[in-house]
């Protein structure tokens, strides 16, 4: 038997990143978030254990997520939080390279955009995002190794427009 308030601990701060990195809104990942752990208490007698409990956590919550939008009869995308307080520990060297690569990734079409997501920000395996697509773990592994060159190329490209 599953201790839902263990999980809740254990897999709180994952299912938020993931999440955030989708919608790149505090208090709506927030929401996101909340909304996903009730609906996962709904449904705790489904779980059967075929897959891990984070990979089942995150696939309800890119279900609501998406839920949301077709709610609102509007295209799922990346609602711009306030500016975020700058981060001194950052160097603006890096901090350049940073604005690029976000850039780069907000303009990757879906599915490479999440499963990159994922893969860096969330740090799920190949085995467990295939899981959250329902595909393939040699699909999670070839849509990832897309995104990435989608990304070198976007990244050089803006590189030689300075």
């Amino acid at each position: 038997m599953l201790d839902a308030e263990a999980v809740y601990q254990q897999y709180r701060d994952m299912v938020y990143g993931y999440l955030f990195k989708l919608c790149q809104n505090h208090d709506l990942a927030e929401e996101l978030t909340q909304e996903t752990f009730f609906q996962a208490l709904k449904r705790w007698n489904k779980f059967q254990g075929k897959s891990d409990i984070g990979t089942w956590l995150c696939s309800i919550a890119r279900n609501q997520y998406y839920l949301l939008f077709r709610k609102s009869k509007e295209e799922p995308v990346a609602i711009i939080d306030q500016e975020p307080e700058p981060d001194f520990s950052e160097t603006i060297i890096h901090r350049g390279l940073a604005i690029d690569a976000y850039k780069a990734l907000h303009h990757l079409p879906e599915p490479y955009r999440e499963v990159f997501t994922l893969r860096i920000f969330s740090d799920l395996n190949y085995r467990e995002i295939a899981e959250v697509f329902g595909k393939s773990e040699s699909w999670a592994r070839v849509t990832c190794y897309r995104a990435k060159h989608m990304l070198q190329d976007a990244l050089k490209g803006a590189n030689s427009h300075e």
